[in-house]
């Protein structure tokens, strides 16, 4: 990538967060640059929650530089909100009100900052379309389904048209159809409206098909950094070799595939049986890279010759 951090709207260096005698964060580095879609992947605990608290100004680092849209977002002001968007895993809702009423409450407060490149808020009809809530613009809040109010969690969202968006698990609750309706949205946002989006999610699934890049926080820190395809190249073991002989079967991490085979053939013979070879998924890469991080931790079966 030609960005540098010069251009990133998110540059991190050296964050630490440390909650009492416990350090969560433990020298957090990366830049996400205008545009991007980045997923930050990780296990629970791994710091994910607090690192995007303070990306977001909503709680203040123990040490550290942290600049998001070029200021520090622990004393950024109003102007700089305006440009910023979140995206909860639950919005504390108003149960009287309509998605209409609220929405276009919301969008009141981004008005005054408006500008001839990014006309604020949204139109509120054009956008309750644009999630999926049109039929259900007048309906009250409280008679909402749990997907539905998904949905205006993601409005509430974007109403003010950010440059930045930040998204907490932001399909959980979400069907088949409402997920499919979402990755649309962030395509549009980031092609169409040059939305730059730091997401976090469990999904890997997810996270393979919307990130540009993919973050792994573990044990405080980032441990990988690149999109799928880079990440998975990086894991030792690129391709898995399954084989069966009599009732045993097995699975080998390589990345001479020919090779391995061959000497499989040579060792095995007519024993061999259900050979397959299965290229590494963003699951193992993931796996393997949380286990890099942890050299302690004990060895997965993905990562070493098993019987099954």
């Amino acid at each position: 990538m030609s960005s540098t951090a010069d251009d990133a709207v998110i540059s991190v260096r050296g964050l630490r967060m440390s909650y009492g005698s416990h350090e969560v964060l433990t020298g957090v580095d990366l830049d996400v640059h205008p545009g991007e879609v980045v997923c930050l992947l990780g296990p629970n605990g791994a710091g994910k929650t607090t690192t995007i608290e303070v990306l977001e100004g909503f709680r203040l680092p123990s040490d550290g530089q942290v600049r998001v849209l070029g200021e520090d977002p622990a004393t950024a002001g109003d102007a700089w909100r305006a440009r910023v968007g979140v995206v909860l895993q639950s919005w504390r809702d108003h149960a009287r009100w309509t998605p209409r009423a609220l929405l276009t409450s919301l969008g009141g407060y981004f008005a005054p900052y408006s500008t001839p490149e990014r006309a604020r808020p949204y139109d509120v009809d054009e956008l309750l379309v644009t999630v999926g809530l049109g039929e259900h613009a007048d309906r009250r809040i409280g008679t909402l389904s749990g997907g539905q109010r998904r949905r205006l969690d993601v409005a509430v969202g974007i109403i003010g048209r950010p440059e930045l968006l930040f998204l907490d698990e932001p399909t959980a609750g979400f069907d088949p159809q409402a997920r499919r309706d979402f990755h649309d949205l962030v395509h549009r946002l980031s092609d169409l409206e040059g939305t730059t989006i730091l997401l976090t999610t469990h999904d890997l699934a997810e996270a393979e098909k919307l990130a540009d890049r993919i973050l792994i926080l573990d044990d405080g820190r980032i441990v990988a950094d690149g999109s799928a395809e880079e990440l998975t190249r990086q894991v030792a073991g690129t391709s898995e070799v399954r084989w069966a002989r009599g009732r045993e079967r097995f699975v080998h991490p390589t990345d001479d595939v020919v090779g391995f085979v061959r000497r499989l053939f040579e060792q095995e013979g007519d024993a061999l049986t259900d050979l397959e070879v299965r290229k590494a998924s963003l699951e193992d890469t993931y796996l393997a890279m949380v286990q890099r991080s942890q050299p302690d931790a004990p060895s997965t079966a993905r990562l070493q010759e098993v019987t099954w």
